[in-house]
């Protein structure tokens, strides 16, 4: 029975190859039947709708092939989860190995109680929807060496911090570059039945601030009273040992504090605008100030991978000379190396995991999908709590399909927000119910880019004969998933029931 079990556990990477291959004979198979939906979208030139027509391009067809063969070499190249991955890995390498790491980690988990650094670790991760998807290279490897060092199995780590990137993707307590397309698309859809409607920056604060903190406090209770069981056991190689912080320790954190400190004002002072010889990095091309900051010409965001690469290793360096864990060049050259030292695999799983992503998206398999369902609600004839429910629940399903926010709502909103506009909706509550139905299902997809960051470190830290296969990642935030979209869907029904604000200068609902 055992052998019979063992055989059907595959690895991910051999998952990811069938998901490839499953993905190019569903796409011959629905392009032989002509599969194709024909939504509404919104001229935002003419405030009309244009019919686009999306049929499943077939895969399995001598120039699917030939687009497969021929775009991998340049699709994975530009695969921006890679090179994010590989930079930020350099930066936590020199953490890591000069020892500013530990000693940081331990220091904050040595008298805290356990729950308490999971909702620090869940919170901070969903605030990270900020700086966009650099939170999934961030705050993967980092939380599960904060549950390392804090003699904690790092898996959990791992988990719930995923869990709190993705199920708070949409929770923007700040106004994000991704709210701001978002918010124009909107816009667009809204001057079908308003050619006068606007939107503020501030407009969902409320509601979004209440949310990123009830699903930080579900999220660490699901961690602390489930998960905890389920991960795998980890067992320390070393023993516990009392800590105490020894002059050196101390030494090399007065210096990567301090220098840390100094190269973080550096950098905030030149994000500020019209100051004195300030505000250098920012693209003044844009009229809001989120645009200014992350638009793609903008100096921030385009280094802003290399900017946070270069704050880990000056810290990792400068505690490295004042700790004397770092002596020479060749120590520190030795550090920058460290974190790659096992990136062989992972490699190997981006790589397939840009492949069965480009696939996917060209077959426009997900794109047919989300189209249906936004037809679905334009001819729906439901109102109030039920038209909410239908919507927030067709987003959850097309997030499974076609993850990427803009390129969603683009199909969705041409249908979706003009019939909840005259159902009593307001625009603003409409983009909160996408953005809440997003949060459901977004790390329960594989085609997600950054869930093979997730699978990856799930792989470096298990210990055992048991592989951890795709379905059991998944497994893992399954949890998540439903219980934050019950929470979500009950936060809505209340919030239209009582009729609060949602933020400043918006509408109740």
């Amino acid at each position: 029975m055992n052998k019979t079990k063992n055989k059907i556990k595959l690895n991910p990477i051999m998952t990811l190859v069938i998901l490839i291959g499953l993905t190019i004979v569903l796409s011959g198979i629905l392009s032989l039947f002509r599969v194709s939906v024909t939504y509404n979208e919104v001229n935002s030139v003419t405030n009309t709708y244009d019919k686009t027509l999306v049929s499943v391009e077939n895969m399995f067809s001598l120039s699917g092939l030939k687009y497969i063969f021929s775009s991998t070499v340049s699709n994975f190249v530009a695969f921006t989860p890679l090179s994010m991955l590989i930079i930020i890995l350099i930066g936590i390498g020199v953490m890591e190995k000069s020892g500013f790491l530990k000693t940081t980690f331990t220091l904050i988990t040595k008298n805290a109680q356990k729950k308490t650094i999971t909702f620090a670790i869940v919170l901070i991760s969903i605030l990270f929807s900020l700086a966009g998807d650099l939170g999934y290279v961030i705050m993967i490897p980092l939380s599960a060496l904060v549950f390392l060092y804090g003699r904690r199995n790092p898996l959990i780590g791992i988990v719930a911090s995923f869990a709190g990137l993705t199920c708070g993707t949409g929770l923007s307590v700040i106004f994000t570059s991704v709210d701001s397309s978002l918010m124009n698309i909107t816009l667009n859809a809204s001057h079908i039945l308003d050619n006068n409607y606007t939107m503020g920056v501030w407009a969902y604060f409320l509601i979004m601030l209440v949310a990123a903190i009830l699903v930080s406090i579900l999220i660490t209770f699901i961690t602390e009273k489930f998960m905890v069981n389920e991960v795998e056991k980890y067992e320390f190689k070393e023993e516990k040992k009392e800590f105490k912080l020894t002059k050196r320790e101390l030494r090399g954190l007065l210096f990567a504090g301090t220098v840390g400190l100094v190269y973080v004002l550096f950098f905030i002072y030149n994000i500020i605008p019209n100051v004195p010889f300030g505000g250098n990095l920012l693209d003044y091309k844009q009229v809001l100030y989120i645009d200014k900051l992350f638009s793609p010409d903008s100096f921030f965001s385009q280094g802003f991978v290399f900017i946070i690469t270069m704050l880990f290793v000056l810290l990792g360096l400068f505690y490295g000379l004042g700790a004397k864990t770092i002596k020479n060049n060749n120590d520190f050259c030795d550090d920058l190396g460290h974190s790659l030292d096992e990136i062989g695999k992972p490699i190997v799983l981006i790589l397939l995991a840009s492949v069965l992503i480009n696939v996917f998206k060209k077959s426009n398999i997900g794109a047919v999908i989300v189209g249906a369902l936004s037809n679905l609600v334009g001819g729906s004839a439901f109102t109030g709590i039920p038209l909410l429910i239908l919507f927030f629940l067709v987003v959850v399903i097309a997030t499974v399909v076609l993850p990427g926010s803009v390129n969603k709502w683009t199909i969705l909103a041409g249908n979706c927000v003009p019939i909840m506009m005259n159902a009593g909706f307001s625009p603003e509550f409409i983009q909160v119910i996408f953005r809440f139905g997003e949060c459901v299902t977004y790390g329960i997809t594989p085609i997600m880019a950054y869930y093979v960051i997730y699978l990856a470190y799930l792989e470096k830290y298990q210990q055992g004969d048991e592989p951890i296969t795709l379905f059991r990642s998944l497994k893992y935030q399954r949890r998540y998933s439903y219980m934050v979209g019950i929470l979500l869907l009950v936060i809505l029904i209340l919030w239209y029931i009582v009729g609060l604000p949602l933020g400043s200068g918006a509408p109740t609902i």
